[in-house]
């Protein structure tokens, strides 16, 4: 159960780290991450639970994963593992009746400050019949649960690790463009992504794209065993173009390494005849592995589970698109780790 900026379940806000740990059981993963300001967090009960605390140590906020995470209760209303608009709805109808103001966060999704809690998705998961587990193309709710005065963005960017006061806004739809308006990009694996390449500046990347960064997000390097260093810049996000430029730092000068292109908005590229950009996970799922047994290529599963030729440096991420998702895509150098 929740009790609004107090409680979720056996965890209390102003908990130190040892009685978190104890309250989960000891489910403590290790690890975690700190920012220069002295607030970190760390994930407990394999990642289904983060705890963020403050430069005191303190329990702060609680994120609880979609899928793994503990069901999470306020009243009759189920937060965890729902269809989004589902959820939405039920949450807008109690705080009706409670009164409660809600608001959008900057992803898009309900926020009710009055309750600490800041409603998040994530990619559903689904078991084959013979075991193994398979990413679905629909997405259901996660959350962030924060303390008195404490501001879920600032939570979020502890976890993420990166600053969010640039980052752009989710103002709660999304639209997607059809595949006969989206302009037509040629890549060149390890080389370049229409017209940008791989090692440019982000001077240059914006030059090239005639446009200028609508957000970006970058972050002061530290964790528990380094001292704070310079602030580097992570991503550039082109809203017009509809791509995030990612950025690598190897010498302190930012060079681009990878771009992700919008899955709802950017460019259509293709791979060997294949679309990549807009489609449904699984229908592009099911091409890219029937191309590579047609052809006896390699098949390589990215980090998030989706299925990808094995040369091209090649990501398939996905997408929302309310209660679903479409495919996102991410080129990158050859020495790129996600």
């Amino acid at each position: 159960m929740l009790d609004p900026l107090v409680a979720v379940g056996p965890l209390r806000f102003g908990m130190k780290h040892d009685e978190v740990k104890a309250a989960l059981d000891g489910k403590w993963n290790g690890g975690g991450q700190g920012t220069a300001d002295g607030w970190h967090w760390t994930p407990y009960d394999e990642g289904c639970v983060t705890a963020v605390y403050d430069q005191n140590d303190y329990l702060v906020g609680v994120q609880v994963a979609a899928m793994g995470g503990p069901f999470v209760r306020l009243d009759d209303v189920e937060l965890i593992g729902r269809i989004p608009s589902a959820a939405r709805a039920e949450i807008l109808g109690l705080a009706a009746r409670r009164g409660a103001q809600v608001t959008t966060n900057r992803s898009g999704n309900p926020r009710i400050a009055a309750w600490g809690v800041s409603m998040t998705t994530e990619q559903e998961w689904g078991r084959l019949p013979e075991g193994h587990i398979e990413r679905k193309d629909t997405v259901i709710t996660s959350a962030l649960f924060t303390a008195p005065k404490v501001a879920d963005d600032v939570a979020a960017s502890v976890i993420a690790g990166y600053d969010v006061c640039d980052l752009v806004a989710n103002p709660g739809y999304w639209p997607v463009t059809p595949d006969d308006e989206r302009p037509r990009w040629d890549w060149t694996p390890l080389e370049q992504i229409g017209p940008i390449r791989f090692g440019m500046s982000p001077h240059q990347v914006a030059a090239a794209l005639g446009e200028a960064p609508a957000g970006r997000t970058g972050a002061f390097p530290f964790w528990y065993w380094k001292e704070p260093g310079q602030w580097s810049l992570h991503t550039d996000h082109f809203e017009h173009t509809g791509i995030t430029a990612q950025y690598r730092s190897p010498d302190g000068v930012p060079e681009l390494g990878a771009v992700t292109v919008h899955g709802r908005t950017g460019p259509q590229l293709h791979y060997d005849g294949i679309p990549l950009v807009g489609i449904t996970p699984s229908v592009l799922e099911a091409a890219i592995i029937q191309h590579v047994e047609d052809h006896d290529l390699g098949l390589r599963y990215s980090p998030n589970g989706a299925a990808a030729p094995d040369g091209p440096n090649l990501y398939l991420d996905a997408t929302r698109t309310g209660n679903t998702s479409v495919s996102e895509p991410t080129f990158f150098t050859e020495d790129w780790y996600f």
